[in-house]
């Protein structure tokens, strides 16, 4: 990957949210060459973020994956308290920040006044309607979903989510950054869950009422939907990486928006109210600390 950002991408972008996905946003566009700026609400959260991104980018390097020095790709990173700071001239801004409807959209406004009437604007969010996300926006024409996939360095998918106001450069836009960052995109039609939520949801909570049915442990569900239909990583590993109460929250909001084949079993409910939400905290369907 060369340091100097491909003709694909912005020259600068800017990320709100420096957690696991934020951080390797960042990571990935400054890899490519861009230069980044990620807003964070405190010193010791942005502090944070850039230490992720840090980590990551060393990784990289370690595995053959980055052929310049991480270095070089951190002097093109600069961090910010408040989306207001974001430079006019940034073409690109995701927003990577947890999934609360109201908070996405109070950053996404604050991020819209900052930067010029060409920007992109984009969430990265799993879940929540694009198009409600639009209505606080006065260049909704401008904003889009680009729900990047966790671990985003390695992932190779973005899912592109049109609503009906995005306009259609926008779309072909965010379709060649993907490309450029070394991604496939798939675009989908803004729905609930979108493609890739709906059916992960779907299976991850049918694999946990087969556990909380006994049908069988999670490491065989696992494992069967691993050997038998060539899923990278079954379901309950997965819900453990993307964190119980995440999957818990999109459930909730799938549930409410297509009925009750999404309801949450309860064994997920209780794991999430003890505190075993997966990868993060060590425990989950699987136990994380001794892997």
């Amino acid at each position: 990957m060369s340091s100097t950002p491909s003709p694909a991408l912005p020259e600068t972008v800017a990320v709100i949210g420096g957690g696991t996905m934020g951080a390797g946003i960042v990571q990935q566009f400054l890899a490519c060459g861009s230069s980044a700026v990620l807003v964070e609400a405190t010193e010791e959260a942005a502090r944070a973020g850039r230490e992720r991104v840090a980590a990551g980018l060393a990784r990289a390097r370690e595995l053959g994956k980055l052929v310049v020095e991480p270095a070089d790709c951190l002097e093109r990173l600069v961090t910010v308290l408040d989306a207001a700071q974001i430079p006019a001239a940034a073409g690109l801004v995701v927003e990577a920040v947890p999934e609360r409807a109201d908070l996405k959209a109070a950053v996404l406004a604050a991020a819209e006044k900052a930067v010029g009437q060409g920007a992109v604007l984009a969430t990265n969010t799993s879940s929540l309607s694009v198009s409600e996300l639009a209505a606080v926006l006065s260049r909704p024409g401008r904003f889009l979903g680009m729900h990047f996939f966790n671990p985003v360095p390695a992932s190779k998918l973005v899912e592109v989510v049109r609503a009906p106001e995005t306009d259609p450069e926008v779309v072909e836009a965010a379709r060649g950054w993907a490309r450029a960052l070394g991604k496939t995109e798939v675009v989908v039609r803004d729905a609930p869950g979108f493609a890739t939520s709906r059916l992960g949801v779907a299976l991850g909570l049918e694999a946990i009422r087969m556990v909380e049915e006994e049908v069988a442990s999670p490491a065989d569900i696992d494992t069967a939907m691993e050997l038998g239909y060539r899923h990278p990583m079954g379901p309950l590993r997965l819900t453990d990486l993307v964190g119980l109460d995440v999957r818990l929250a999109i459930a909730e909001y799938l549930a409410a928006e297509l009925g009750e084949r999404f309801e949450p079993p309860q064994l997920l409910r209780r794991m999430v109210a003890e505190g075993r939400l997966g990868r993060k905290s060590g425990q989950g369907f699987h136990t994380w600390d001794e892997e």
